[in-house]
């Protein structure tokens, strides 16, 4: 039988985490000055590339992280430091970045990993498969991770309209917002892999 209650609390638990509200102004800035369809199919990377991942830990994430000895908080940690620096280019505006650099898929990174798929989503989804009793738990627990992706998804989908709406300056706007709450989502990862490295110690 499906389990309503799995769901609900797995949906919420990744509605918090991942937050689709809060993600609307990064993705507008990491995809400023783009052709409007290639941001729609930015948005559509993004959301798979986070499912991707999100699928591939649910599957076999313990495995995966037992293998390589890598710890939660480690990935955490990580995960922290990633999102820092894109924050700080955010902040600052920085331009000077290599040729090479400049048509990076932001879809992949930081968009799809580690802002969507990020170690809190990672570890809630592992735990959430390892609870979950019977197959009608194991459909319960994607229901809900396939929901959430489809509302990650529609959210970047139309939050495009905001870009024709507030034009460049906003746009700037926009993204000194997106380097400030992602510096501070950042740091907040890495005092959380600190403590719970500090309470496992």
């Amino acid at each position: 039988m499906f389990d309503f209650a799995v769901f609900g609390s797995l949906f919420l638990t990744l509605f918090v985490i991942m937050d689709p509200p809060g993600i609307t102004p990064i993705f507008l800035a990491l995809t400023s000055g783009r052709p409007v369809k290639v941001q729609r199919k930015m948005a559509w990377q993004a959301v798979c590339v986070a499912f991707g991942v999100i699928a591939v830990f649910g599957i076999c994430g313990q495995q995966i992280l037992d293998y390589l000895h890598v710890s939660v908080p480690a990935l955490m940690i990580a995960g922290g430091l990633l999102l820092l620096l894109i924050a700080l280019d955010l902040l600052t505006g920085k331009t000077d970045e290599p040729k090479q650099t400049k048509d990076v898929n932001v879809a992949l990174v930081p968009l799809g990993m580690p802002l969507l798929a990020g170690p809190g989503a990672i570890v809630s989804v592992i735990l959430a498969v390892q609870k979950a009793d019977g197959f009608g738990g194991q459909v319960s627990v994607w229901s809900a991770i396939v929901a959430m992706h489809v509302v990650l998804w529609l959210v970047m989908r139309y939050s495009l309209v905001i870009i024709r709406v507030i034009r460049d300056g906003g746009v700037v706007l926009v993204t000194r917002l997106a380097g400030m709450m992602l510096s501070a989502i950042a740091v907040q990862q890495i005092i959380n892999g600190v403590l719970q490295v500090v309470q496992g110690a």
